[in-house]
């Protein structure tokens, strides 16, 4: 069976899929209807998110993926209703998202640079810099809305 998933930067070495923190899970989710992802992608990109693109792919072979990243996957089934507040972000995602600045990083992380979440390491130059302009962009972000 096939499936729809979200993913970003799709054939890239900095690829990554959506997912969802929910009761300290992370959870996939697995569209059957590929309407049912498209509308959820505009969602995310209505909330300022970066854009990912629908793939389709075998359910066994996600499934797979998430069992051996850590990861649960949710299949979401064409005419889904959810039937709890958790099971709303199935269809609509939460207003708040994790900051997702860093998440092509993660290479530069497995190959040992620190990033300023490691408490033992005193931030660069260039990441106070950084720091500045993301403070910067923040409060004209804010004076936007």
């Amino acid at each position: 069976m096939k499936v729809h998933v979200l993913l970003f930067d799709a054939g890239s070495d900095s690829e990554g899929i959506h997912s969802l923190e929910m009761a300290g899970k992370t959870v996939v989710l697995l569209f059957e209807n590929p309407d049912d992802a498209e509308r959820y992608a505009g969602l995310l990109e209505a909330q300022d998110f970066p854009v990912p693109s629908v793939e389709t792919m075998a359910r066994d072979d996600v499934e797979l993926f998430c069992r051996d990243a850590g990861y649960e996957a949710r299949f979401i089934e064409s005419g889904f209703v959810p039937s709890s507040k958790e099971e709303r972000q199935f269809i609509a995602p939460p207003e708040a998202n994790l900051d997702v600045t860093n998440w092509k990083t993660d290479e530069a992380i497995s190959e040992g640079s620190t990033t300023q979440s490691d408490p033992e390491a005193a931030p660069s130059p260039s990441t106070a810099e950084s720091s500045e302009e993301l403070d910067a962009l923040r409060k004209r972000l804010e004076g936007l809305l």
